[in-house]
């Protein structure tokens, strides 16, 4: 699906309030209501738009503690095999397969460090696991909701989606 700038205007919007009525996004992007609705309808048809939710801050949740580890497996552990070991932790919020040694990178939220070493010493457990490696985030530098940044391509056309 190619995504012109009135459609990533529009996501853009829509990412930093998706409570906004297609009137105020209408007018931001200089469309009426009704067109800026068949343009949301389209993008979601087409799955640039796959919901709608609320960002909750997750220390409201009790989650103060964050950690990224990173996994070594043993021989040719598939992907598919660790989705599915990692997915039964909830403090597990992001998981993905990375180039270098490691060959998975989790992102894990917890409530303390002491919360964060018992995940990390239940997913070492996995029999596929040959070791990890953790690092605790001390503060976020950058932090912008997926979708924030619209790219675009170097002459200033849009990056083909």
């Amino acid at each position: 699906m190619e995504l012109d700038r009135l459609d990533r205007d529009i996501i853009a919007a829509l990412v930093d309030d998706a409570r906004a009525t297609y009137a105020d996004i209408g007018q931001q992007v200089g469309l009426s209501a009704s067109a800026v609705k068949r343009r949301v309808d389209r993008l979601r048809e087409t799955g640039a738009i796959t919901g709608f939710s609320a960002r909750v801050a997750p220390q409201a949740l009790g989650w103060t503690t964050e950690a990224y580890v990173e996994l070594f497996c043993q021989g040719k552990t598939k992907p598919s095999d660790i989705a599915l070991a990692v997915a039964r932790y909830p403090e597990v919020v992001g998981a993905a397969t990375i180039t270098g040694e490691a060959d998975a990178l989790l992102h894990i939220r917890a409530t303390d460090v002491r919360h964060v070493e018992r995940v990390i010493e239940r997913i070492a457990a996995e029999t596929f696991v040959v070791r990890t490696k953790s690092s605790i985030v001390l503060s976020r530098l950058v932090e912008a909701p997926p979708g924030a940044a619209v790219p675009e391509a170097r002459n200033g056309s849009p990056v083909p989606g």
